[in-house]
């Protein structure tokens, strides 16, 4: 079983979190932000990992630290339950519709932490969540996880559609790049050897 265990403390949050890549989309997920939670358990039920992620944080101050810290916590436990990343597919992309919106999410789990972002929002909030701090989740995430993420809305009206369409663009595209591959019999998928 690949899964991996996390705990993150400092003088900003409080995290575990815990993951299985061979799950069925299991999770438990409270940061104190709602619409936050929600994002991530899409997250795990479509990419078919199962998540554990408590955050305690300091959101008397703001929601930066328990959004930043939970992607990094994240994307920390994705690249340890990776390990050497032995007969991965590596890359996975997905379109992912949501009613009006449609969004694009590639990405290569390189070990070269990237992001492109070509999304946004026309308004300050998702339910309580400031939609400022969605790109640098997915940024942090990548950082952390040492994925090349690549995240375009082709189009889309309505903030909800757009922000659930790339997390669970995200998830899909995850699914694919972690699954291993039987053709690949446990081989590094780099003509270098090594990912990173």
């Amino acid at each position: 079983m690949r899964t991996a265990k996390i705990a993150r403390k400092t003088g900003e949050t409080d995290i575990a979190v815990e993951i299985n890549l061979d799950g069925t989309g299991t999770y438990d997920i409270s940061t104190g932000i709602g619409f936050l939670d929600h994002m991530i358990e899409q997250l795990s039920r479509h990419s078919l990992i199962d998540v554990s992620l408590t955050v305690e944080g300091d959101l008397h101050v703001d929601q930066h630290h328990t959004t930043e810290d939970s992607a990094i916590a994240l994307g920390e436990a994705v690249a340890e339950a990776l390990g050497d990343k032995a007969g991965i597919r590596r890359y996975g992309s997905a379109y992912s519709p949501m009613d009006e919106t449609l969004s694009r999410v590639a990405l290569d789990i390189s070990g070269r932490p990237f992001l492109v972002w070509n999304s946004g929002f026309t308004q300050e909030r998702l339910g309580e969540m400031d939609t400022e701090l969605i790109q640098h989740w997915f940024h942090s995430f990548a950082g952390s996880a040492g994925i090349t993420l690549h995240i375009e809305t082709l189009y889309g009206d309505n903030n909800h559609h757009i922000c659930e369409s790339v997390f669970k663009g995200l998830a899909r595209a995850l699914r694919d790049a972690v699954e291993i591959d039987p053709r690949k019999e446990g081989a590094i998928p780099s003509t270098k050897g090594t990912l990173g």
